[in-house]
This record gives structure tokens, C-alpha cells and sequence, in this order.
């Protein structure tokens, strides 16, 4: 008998032992509220150099994403200069990664190994055909009876995978580990279509422990393609927390636009009896660059100045803020302008997903680069008083990675139809590996960082030496 058949064959029998056991009741793993005698939002003390801050946001993708990402990440490594005396990489002066579907895969992983665990991702993940081991885990009989659960959907089987590649770790490990970077994965609120990011700021609305949270469930709700896969599920604990200020209607009614959006997305969730759950899909659909909370806090909490100070950096000591955006956005797989025939059911859902998400990401990136410029003339007017927590001298760098701009013409068209899955070719995997280093090293933006890093450093004890050079 041959594979396809024994197969069938298994498919055929769990399907029948599912039907025979009737509906499971099966329940998977849900958030915990906040203790009772500990709700406060933990301090987090970082172990790195506060003159520095360095940001990365990874889109979605699937595996494009993930590899093009890991490219970025790797290149950031080999990024070395001299900083306040000490030798360092882009990627150990990173303090926030932000991760959206395909690109949070790669950003917990980070986050939950590190510097020196990274380079095994391309292993762990990348070259391994983790599509067929979904369908194959999927296939499985007691799996097959778990999805008849009425709480249990196809995207839980999805995080026990990523259950494997996170080895059972916790948003709380993470916070545990030496010198870890802050992890944000942002998701899509179902029900109300805005982000919802796996942080402490987020978690606190609705009084629930993100310590307790696997990385593998926010990744699998991060990646969870409507129709494709199931949503997740999460408890909302708000009335558990009555002592927590809550925002205000008068509040959510103030500033422009932007800034009453963040105020109502909070007000949704202080009400635990008119929305006691949460269902959760892929973050792509609000924000696939994972960039749009970011900046909507920043506004919401007064400016960039504010936003910094609020998480208690000292006066004067920011001298190096840096955001590096990595965009692998893919084109549709058939441009149906080019034709009069009336679309089919795949080609729609391609543009949607595709066509649509594009507009949405073309949006924030003007945004961003909007903000940027006001944020660049803030700085250039001086301190606005003595508690300004950026340096005389400070300097913003945002940095867009997108892989539309792979220096190679017929690679990059060639990368542009990479599908969005959890597994592509080998050929793929490297080629994107290498367009994420490659678009790195040709932006201007990241040139002219290289160079500021480059320039003698007057706060060290002596001149560094110049031991980081822009690769062609």
C-alpha cells in the first residue's frame, strides 16, 4: 500500500473514530486574571544602554515574512560599532521587537533565545516543511476528535506546533531572561477590526496576566488567516480589576482623530459584562507592519517626549532613536485589472487580502514618514525644558525595509510571488534571507546611520575606532 493510501486510510478511520465520540469538550488553554493582590503594570528595567533605543517592527507573511525578517535581524548582528566606549551590534542595542503574523514567528523567537539562539531559526523553522507537519499533526485521530470541540479550533492545533518551536515558553520567561527585548505581537480584534497587542498595556484593560500567556498562542492568533484557520479566544477580566483607572468617555472624545480612536479602542474592553471575551485573528488585518499602535500610543500619551519619559528615562539621555520597519508585502498573484473577465473566488479573496491590505500599509507608512518629519523638526528646535529625556545632540533614524526595494530586478519580481504560507522553498528561504540583508544595507536611511555611528563618539572615553564600515 502506498503513503497516500496508508494515509487516506488513517484520515478515513480518525475521521470515523470522531464521529463515533460525538461532540468533544475538550477546552484549551485560557488567559488568568491578574492576582488579586498584584494588578499594577510590572516596571520593566532594561539591562541595556538607555542612550541608544533601538526598534524593530517585522510585517506579515507567512515564511516570506519570517525569512525575509531573519535576514534583516542577522544583518542588524553584523552591524558592529563602538558605543559609549563599549563594542556592540544594531541587534543587542534592540530593545522593542514587534512582530505581526509570519513576522511574529521570527520575533518571539528572538525574543525567547536571543542573540545567540537566533541563527538556529533558519533550522528550527525556516528549512523545515512546517505546513506538512500541521496537516500531518492535524490528521491525527485525537486531534481530529479535539477540533469536534466546540471551543477548540483548527489555529490551537497550529500553537501546539508552535508550542514545539517556542519550547512551552511564556511572555514571563521572556520577561525573565538577561537583556531580552521587549516582545509586542499584535493581533486583529475580530469583532471590532483594530489591533490588539500582546503587551502589558493591553493586557492590563482587560486585568488579565500576559505573564501566563505562551508565546505560541499569540503567535498562532497573530497568524490566524479568517477561513483558513480559526480565531482565538481570550477571557476578559475588567471587572476583576476595580481599582484600575479606566479611560474616560470625556477623554476618548479629546485630540484629533487618531488619539480619540487609541481612546475609544481602550473604553471597548473596561465593560468585562458587554464584551467578556475576545476572539482574535490575523494581526495583518489591522496593522501588518505592526507599527500603527506604536505610533497611535505616542499620540495618545502627548508625543514622543512624553511617551519616554512616562517610562522613566532620565533627562537628556536619549542620543539614538531608531525604528526599522520591515515590509514583506507581496504582490497578488494575478493582476485581474488586466482582464475583463468578472473575478473568480480565489482571485477576490487575493485582492482583498492583498489589494486592500496594500492601501492599509501604503497609509501608515505615510503616516509614519508624516511623523517622522515633525518629530525631526521637534528635535531640531532644542530641550523643551530640563526633564526632556533626549540629548542636545539626539537624532531620529526610521528606517522602511520593504522587499519591493530588492536591488535585483528579476529577484525581486520572482520574490514578490512568493506565497503567503508557512512553508516555501529552500531556494526561496535563501533568497530571502539575503534580500532582507541586501535591502538593509541599500537604504540611505540605514546608511546615514551607519555613518552617525561611524562619527567619533564624544560622550566615550576615547575616540572608538572605526570599526564599522556600510557594505556595498
Amino acid at each position: 500500500m502506498n503513503t497516500f493510501a496508508r494515509t487516506m486510510k488513517h484520515t478515513v478511520l480518525a475521521a470515523a473514530l470522531a464521529l463515533l465520540a460525538g461532540c468533544s469538550s475538550v477546552k484549551p488553554w485560557i488567559n488568568e486574571p491578574l492576582p488579586a493582590g498584584d494588578q499594577n503594570i510590572p516596571v520593566r528595567k532594561s539591562e541595556r544602554d538607555p542612550t541608544i533605543l533601538v526598534a524593530v517592527t517585522l510585517s506579515g507573511g507567512g515564511a516570506r515574512a519570517a525569512a525575509f525578517g531573519y535576514g534583516v535581524l542577522t544583518e542588524l548582528q553584523q552591524t558592529r560599532f563602538v558605543w559609549n566606549g563599549h563594542p556592540t551590534t544594531l541587534l543587542d542595542a534592540t530593545d522593542v521587537v514587534s512582530g505581526v503574523s509570519g513576522g511574529s514567528i521570527v520575533a518571539a523567537y528572538f525574543a525567547a533565545h536571543g542573540i545567540e539562539g537566533l541563527p538556529r531559526f533558519e533550522q528550527d523553522f525556516l528549512r523545515q516543511n512546517f505546513q506538512n507537519s500541521l496537516i500531518t499533526q492535524a490528521l491525527r485521530p485525537g486531534n481530529l476528535i479535539d477540533l469536534t470541540s466546540p471551543w477548540l479550533g483548527r489555529t490551537h492545533l497550529l500553537a501546539r506546533r508552535l508550542d514545539e518551536l517556542y519550547g512551552g515558553l511564556t511572555f514571563g520567561d521572556v520577561e525573565r531572561r538577561p537583556r531580552h527585548p521587549q516582545l509586542f505581537i499584535t493581533a486583529t480584534d475580530m469583532s471590532l477590526g483594530t489591533g490588539f497587542e500582546f503587551t502589558w498595556e493591553q493586557f492590563s484593560l482587560i486585568c488579565s496576566d500576559l505573564r501566563k500567556v505562551p508565546l505560541s498562542f499569540a503567535v498562532a492568533a497573530s497568524s490566524a488567516v479568517p477561513l483558513l484557520l480559526s480565531p482565538m479566544t481570550l477571557k476578559n477580566y475588567a471587572d476583576q480589576c476595580p481599582d484600575r483607572p479606566s479611560p474616560s468617555v470625556a477623554a476618548a472624545a479629546a485630540g484629533d482623530y487618531r488619539v480619540r480612536l487609541n481612546r475609544a479602542h481602550e473604553l471597548s474592553y473596561v465593560d468585562a459584562q458587554r464584551k467578556p471575551y475576545i476572539h482574535l485573528v490575523d494581526g495583518g488585518l489591522a496593522d501588518n507592519l505592526g507599527v500603527q499602535r506604536l505610533l497611535d500610543r505616542a499620540l495618545a500619551n502627548g508625543g514622543l517626549r512624553q511617551t519616554f519619559s512616562e517610562v522613566g528615562i532620565p533627562p537628556a539621555t536619549i542620543r539614538k532613536l531608531v525604528l526599522i520597519t520591515v515590509n514583506a508585502e507581496r504582490d497578488p498573484s494575478v493582476n485581474i485589472d488586466m482582464s475583463d473577465k468578472v473575478p473568480n473566488m480565489a482571485q477576490v479573496v487575493d485582492a482583498l487580502l492583498f489589494g486592500t491590505g496594500a492601501r492599509a500599509t501604503r497609509e501608515t507608512q505615510e503616516f509614519l514618514r508624516d511623523i517622522t518629519r515633525q518629530w525631526q523638526r521637534s528635535l531640531a528646535s532644542g530641550p523643551t525644558g530640563a526633564n526632556d529625556v533626549f540629548a542636545p545632540d539626539a537624532e531620529i533614524h526610521v528606517i522602511p525595509v520593504n522587499l519591493r526595494d530588492a536591488p535585483d530586478d528579476i529577484a525581486r519580481r520572482r520574490l514578490l510571488q512568493v506565497p503567503t504560507a508557512f512553508s516555501i522553498t529552500s531556494e526561496e528561504v535563501t533568497d530571502l534571507i539575503e534580500a532582507g540583508g541586501s535591502v538593509l544595507r541599500h537604504s540611505p536611511e540605514f546608511r546615514a546611520l551607519v555613518q552617525s555611528l561611524l562619527s567619533p563618539d564624544p560622550h566615550a572615553p576615547h575616540a572608538p575606532p572605526a570599526g564599522l564600515q556600510a557594505k556595498d
